[in-house]
């Protein structure tokens, strides 16, 4: 009896160790587009957000004047990203509906459905215009398809903050739906992040994919800003977001900070559950008067902590996130994009990362 009880708590203790190791993100590899790289004699840039789907990567481009898609190749050898290819440009042209007269097309993030090949495009609009954001999709010639339908509080665009809206969009693991992400916070819910803690939720909002309407929606913390000010401009947002698996995900926040010039960014990924505890607060109005639980965050990688392998250690502006490749381990591989605003506002890096999951 001692001898299988003595078992026992070995198994016991084995089991309990296994299911509490914490997953892991690891550094590999860095890669950076030539600025002069060009498909269809168009500067390639804005890059604003990416996804993996049918053995192709698509990218979406934030360029108002001429919103795109682009698919792609990225090959990964070695534990490196050896290169990048480009090789078709999808533009969002239609003579039979009048959604891209009629709206803003700040588009902001990319995700596409395996099963029909739609590709769904999320757009910040334009709040000092009166423009909304839309979520919407489109088929593999540019041609408009359908658009979905705003829950009530990213509606009014009294209480959101111009290009600070719809930033990260993600497939949800089960292939069920989908989700998006604020990049701010509506003035009825918190206030944006400054230097001292304080209450900064955005909402994170899921989409049925049969009912094409939104279901759910969970509040997620933003955090303070952690270096002090060098100029007027100091925010913090959600950029991307992907579920790994059944309700658990990847966020990314930035931080940009002016008056530091090409150093002004901290990016930083969590791991973020959502469990039974979290409220869905899909028909509160505001966050600021009402009681929530949000969902359950813990940094997993700080790019403060790699700059030494960065080029001139730079971490650029990160807005997109999406599965790579598996590498010879078996592990998961993450590629994640930077947007270079087309160099408008200075020198930029298109930035390519590549980390591993390690669990």
């Amino acid at each position: 009896m001692r001898k299988i009880f003595l078992v026992a708590i070995i198994i016991c203790v084995f089991l309990s160790c296994k299911t509490t190791k914490e997953l892991q993100l690891n550094f590999l590899d860095e890669y950076i587009l030539a600025d002069s790289l060009k498909l269809n004699n168009e500067k390639i840039g804005g890059l604003s957000g990416v996804d993996f789907a049918n053995n192709q990567y698509y990218f979406v481009v934030d360029d108002a004047k001429n919103p795109r898609v682009l698919s792609g190749d990225i090959i990964v050898a070695n534990n490196k990203i050896t290169a990048v290819d480009f090789k078709k440009s999808i533009y969002l042209k239609d003579s039979t509906s009048q959604f891209y007269q009629e709206n803003v097309l700040d588009l902001e993030s990319v995700f596409v459905d395996e099963e029909t090949g739609a590709i769904n495009l999320t757009s910040e609009g334009s709040i000092n215009y009166n423009k909304t954001p839309s979520v919407f999709n489109i088929d593999k010639n540019g041609k408009f398809l359908e658009s979905f339908q705003l829950p009530k509080s990213l509606s009014n665009l009294k209480t959101i903050k111009h290009n600070a809206v719809l930033e990260g969009s993600s497939k949800s693991f089960d292939k069920k739906g989908f989700w998006v992400a604020m990049e701010g916070v509506l003035t009825v819910d918190g206030e944006e992040p400054t230097f001292t803690k304080q209450s900064s939720p955005i909402r994170i909002t899921y989409y049925d994919k049969t009912s094409k309407n939104a279901t759910k929606q969970f509040a997620y913390q933003l955090e303070h800003i952690t270096k002090p000010a060098k100029g007027k401009i100091n925010l913090n947002g959600v950029t991307a977001i992907l579920e790994y698996q059944k309700n658990r995900f990847f966020i990314v926040e930035r931080t940009y900070q002016s008056g530091y010039e090409s150093y002004g960014n901290i990016i930083r990924i969590f791991d973020v559950v959502l469990d039974d505890e979290v409220t869905n607060i899909l028909n509160v109005d505001s966050l600021k008067s009402t009681k929530f639980v949000p969902l359950k965050k813990r940094l997993v990688f700080n790019f403060e902590d790699v700059k030494d392998k960065l080029t001139d250690r730079i971490i650029d502006n990160i807005e997109g996130i999406t599965f790579g490749s598996k590498l010879p381990n078996g592990n998961q591989t993450l590629i994640l994009i930077s947007d270079d605003n087309f160099q408008l506002y200075g020198k930029q890096l298109n930035q390519f990362i590549l980390l591993e999951i390690q669990k």
